[in-house]
């Protein structure tokens, strides 16, 4: 069956259908505005990780940094798949929502303290979250349809990790980076294994029938919120540092870099990307693969990206030290990446345009450490703008 003959064929009203899903009869959906208003608490998480690293930046605060983007992008991708499903008009469906916002909010607020005294805060909130919404999914669909196998298998996935994320966040500040990590691993793991559960078997790609232009306008629009959070950083950093010259100068600098992303991202690989998932006989696979975990060093750049931008705003003219380097330059570099790494999983090819660019960005490495901050802040956002102008130039006509 193909992607479109699938989807028309999740019509509401079809024998085992629930009411409570997306009724896809009259073409592609788009996002409404609970969803909207769930991602809101994204902000704040995101924001608390830029936080987070820019008040330990160092290797172990990175590595928690990363830990933590990893387990908040994991509970917003998971509700992203799930509403792609169900129908948030649908008054349980909202609920869930609503219900798994508070959650969330509640994993957002313990960011900082995850690894210390937050750790029970932290873990319940995601625990809640992915239990709740999985049993929730279960429940809300009669037994016969399709998608309640899949539902039944991520809650057996999410209680086996669940156990592990509270045993965790109890335990010792020692020990726990240990129990994490392999509540993580069962989490990641999860989508390669196809969700193989012992009397339950496991879901194939096929199983998972998305409406591929709903599913990647939802990931554009949390690209969308890590990018508003740079732009959040570098206008209070700005604000903070008052508005002299070298203010001024270096903010245009940060926005200029900021506004790179947001065209290289928008301009070639969001519009590309959706078309191919929509049209594609497995959209299921694609989304797995090219969404939920290459799109993980796209948003991690960003965040590099903001924190490079409030050190340039804070001190435009010294010298970078290994740390301001390694986010002024890594973080376009991390972002190049992951685009680079979507379009190869979508069409096979690598991008030649990313991969020189990337290799600019890392010969900057030397330079950089002689240049003020603004130089080498600059050179970077040179090479986005000059990336872009290539691209653009290269387009097909019309």
């Amino acid at each position: 069956m193909s992607a479109p003959e699938a989807l028309r064929a999740q019509r509401p009203g079809a024998a085992g259908r629930s009411r409570h899903l997306r009724d896809r009869s009259g073409g592609h959906g788009s996002a409404t505005t609970v969803e909207l208003f769930f991602d809101l608490v994204y902000v704040f998480a995101i924001t608390q990780l830029a936080h987070l690293l820019i008040g330990h930046l160092d290797a172990e605060g990175a590595a928690r940094t990363l830990f933590l983007l990893v387990v908040v992008w994991w509970a917003w991708n998971y509700t992203t798949w799930m509403v792609n499903w169900f129908d948030p008009g649908s008054l349980p469906v909202r609920l869930v929502l609503i219900g798994g916002m508070l959650a969330s909010l509640v994993m957002a607020t313990a960011i900082p303290v995850a690894f210390t005294t937050g750790g029970i805060v932290f873990a319940a909130g995601y625990v809640a979250l992915q239990c709740g919404r999985n049993l929730v999914g279960m429940l809300l669909l009669p037994r016969g349809e399709p998608l309640r196998g899949t539902f039944e298998r991520l809650l057996a996935w999410s209680v086996a990790s669940g156990v592990l994320w509270i045993a965790g966040g109890l335990a010792d500040e020692s020990v726990r980076p240990l129990l994490w990590i392999a509540a993580l691993a069962i989490d990641l793991a999860g989508p390669f294994a196809r969700y193989r559960t012992p009397g339950l078997g496991r879901s194939e790609t096929s199983d998972w029938t998305i409406d591929g232009t709903l599913f990647a306008e939802r990931f554009h629009l949390f690209i969308i919120i890590a990018l508003g959070e740079s732009i959040v950083i570098t206008g209070a950093t700005s604000a903070d540092a008052g508005l002299g010259v070298e203010t001024i100068a270096a903010l245009a600098v940060a926005f200029t870099g900021t506004a790179a992303l947001w065209w290289l991202y928008f301009e070639t690989v969001a519009g590309s990307s959706q078309r191919d998932i929509a049209q594609h006989e497995d959209p299921g696979r694609i989304a797995r693969d090219a969404y939920t975990y290459l799109h993980v060093p796209i948003v991690a750049g960003i965040i590099l990206v903001a924190v490079g931008d409030e050190l340039l705003l804070l001190h435009p003219l010294d010298e970078l030290d290994g740390a301001g380097i390694a986010v002024t330059l890594g973080g376009p570099a991390l972002y190049l990446l992951g685009e680079l790494l979507v379009r190869l999983r979508m069409v096979g090819r690598v991008s030649v345009r990313r991969s020189v660019a990337i290799a600019a960005l890392a010969v900057l490495v030397v330079p950089a450490l002689v240049l003020p901050a603004i130089a080498v802040a600059g050179l970077a956002t040179a090479v986005l703008v000059a990336l872009a102008a290539w691209e653009y130039e290269g387009r097909p006509a019309g």
